[in-house]
Parts: C-alpha cells; structure tokens; sequence
C-alpha cells in the first residue's frame, strides 16, 4: 500500500525514535480530510530532500502526533533543471506547473513575455503567485518528491537573459529553429533552463535578449505553451541519469 505524504519541516532535525508534531495546513487535511487514525503510517517530507516514514500515535481534530520510524535523504540529482514559463492564459498556468512538478522539474519561473496574454499586476500578481505555488506543493506531494520545486518570483525578460547566461545548457523553444532539441549534447552539463514562449510566440527583441541561448525546436509540429515545457524537460531528462 502507498503511503500518504505530507509537507512537514519537522523531520528536517529529526531522528528515528523523535516525536513530531503534524499541524496547521497539512495536520488539518491528514486528520480531517484523509481521516488518518493512530496505528496508520504516513510518510513526512521536508521539501529539501528529507524523508521520513512515521507511525501515527495519536490523531486530533486537526493535528497528528507522529514517532518518526526511518529516514532517509535524497540527494539532488544533476542536471539541475529550470524552466521559464511563459505566462498563459486561464489556468493552463497551473497545469504546466502541475506537470513540469510531477516530471520532476527543479526551478520553476513565471514570466512575464511581450505577448503573454494573461498580465500579473499587483493583488493578481500575488494571487496567481500563490496559486502556482500551492500547485507544486500538491503535485510534489502525489509525485511523491522529496524535493519541492521552487516557484520564484515573476521575471522580466532581462531576469530571463541572466538566468540563460548563468546556465551550462540554455535553450529556447521555437517553432522554427533550424536546430532540433534532441541534436544537443548533454555531456558534462549540470543545469539546464528551458524558455517557454506564450501564445503569441517570442518577440525578435525577446530571441535578441536571449543570444546566449540556443534556440530549438521539438519537431514538426507545434505544442501549446502549456505542454512544450514538459515535451522539452522529458526529452532532456530521458537522456540523462535522472531518468535511468
């Protein structure tokens, strides 16, 4: 049987034998929500690598009270991977989180692209923010990761050219790239940033912004902003050790 997983920081200092306390938000939804009772298991993660499996001691009305079982790290693996996402329209911002979370994407940058039809402006900004978010943290949790993905802060396009710069393999996804994804060479890369254009496509001066990048293309036909990030990453990981 597969064990439910819960965000807790608790077990990040914590040794087999300890006692942890699962509260607020996620206490709520294990003991009213998944109705989780003593003598069940549950496996707590810290969102930083850390797993530990508990036995539930006691469950109240919105908390458990846990004796941690095992422990276990996960290393995080190489390439690291960062993908900047376009801006979308309706909430195709949060299944392009959703996936890219489950796929096991690190980093993941909303950004405010020329031709994003959606505009993130004050208490939308914040909202929207959130809700990316809340989107990994549940994903995280179904995908079983022990390592949350970081949603950052909305970027400009000279914020995207820094992180391109930074990077040892940058690419941006462009439908007419003479350039195929699957041609470049992976050897010796530790971090990898993908580019998502929105809707209405990259802008000349974006693609001039981003020359340090090579632009690439998929194949012959073209995806929504939504799913060629998650096409692009899938594509990368196959052909490294994360995904062997």
């Amino acid at each position: 049987m597969t064990l439910p997983v819960f965000l807790s920081e608790a077990v990040t200092t914590a040794g087999p034998g300890a006692e942890v306390v699962l509260d607020g938000d996620e206490g709520r939804h294990a003991a009213t929500v998944k109705r989780i009772h003593a003598g069940e298991q549950v496996v707590l993660v810290d969102g930083a690598g850390t797993s530990a499996v508990c036995a539930v001691l006691d469950a109240g009305k919105a908390s458990l009270r846990l004796r941690v079982e095992s422990l276990s790290h996960v290393v995080r693996a190489l390439p690291l991977v960062t993908v900047v996402q376009a801006i979308p329209k309706g909430d195709r911002g949060e299944l392009a989180v959703e996936v890219l979370t489950e796929i096991d994407v690190d980093r993941i940058v909303p950004w405010a692209a020329a031709r994003s039809v959606a505009v993130w402006r004050g208490e939308r900004a914040a909202k929207s923010l959130a809700k990316w978010r809340a989107t990994a943290r549940e994903a995280a949790k179904q995908a079983r990761r022990a390592w949350l993905p970081e949603v950052a802060e909305l970027a400009t396009t000279a914020d995207v050219s820094a992180l391109l710069a930074e990077a040892d393999l940058a690419v941006v996804l462009h439908e007419d790239a003479a350039t195929a994804l699957a041609d470049l060479a992976l050897d010796g890369v530790e971090s990898v940033v993908v580019v998502v254009g929105p809707e209405g496509g990259i802008t000349p001066d974006e693609l001039e912004a981003f020359a340090s990048a090579r632009v690439v293309r998929l194949g012959s036909s073209v995806l929504r902003t939504s799913t060629a990030g998650v096409a692009a990453v899938a594509a990368l990981l196959s052909r490294t050790p994360r995904w062997r």
